[in-house]
């Protein structure tokens, strides 16, 4: 596994995997106004473009089977992870673990913070085997899902 940078010209390719990838949650949760599925491709345009993101593609040789984006200010403020997702044919594979670490190495070990659903106990899981721990911060977003903060 590897990391290769997103620039903005490959901006489609990124929005229709993040739809893919989150469709069944969105089908799940109906959180039509925050779900990254339901999400503009111009939105995604507006955060690559953003100095402070740093898109990457999770590569396993030349497939894409990810992605992650990293909110790094560069200021001592936390970073965040917001959002990461595998594709459904690459899950359960350990992606997820290795680009959270391959993230940390370049952006500092140190002081970073993401928010995942409560419900997906897979999710939650996954964050607190990579070290991260609820900050006690919840947002209830309808009467099928709460999103929990982390922090590490």
């Amino acid at each position: 596994m590897e990391l290769k940078r997103i620039g903005a010209e490959e901006c489609e390719k990124l929005w229709k995997m993040q739809v893919e990838a989150f469709s069944e949650l969105l089908e799940k949760y109906q959180d039509y106004d925050i779900s990254p599925a339901n999400e503009p491709m111009s939105r995604v345009d507006e955060r690559l473009r953003q100095s402070f993101t740093y898109y990457y593609f999770i590569m396993d040789g030349e497939t894409a089977v990810g992605a992650i984006r990293v909110v790094d200010m560069k200021d001592g403020s936390r970073k965040r992870i917001s959002p990461i997702f595998i594709m459904k044919q690459f899950r359960g594979k350990g992606y997820a673990q290795q680009a959270i670490r391959a993230v940390e190495e370049l952006h500092g070990r140190e002081n970073w913070a993401l928010g995942t659903i409560l419900q997906e106990d897979g999710n939650c899981c996954l964050y607190e085997k990579m070290g991260y721990r609820q900050t006690g911060e919840t947002e209830v977003i309808n009467e099928r899902m709460t999103i929990v903060n982390y922090a590490k």
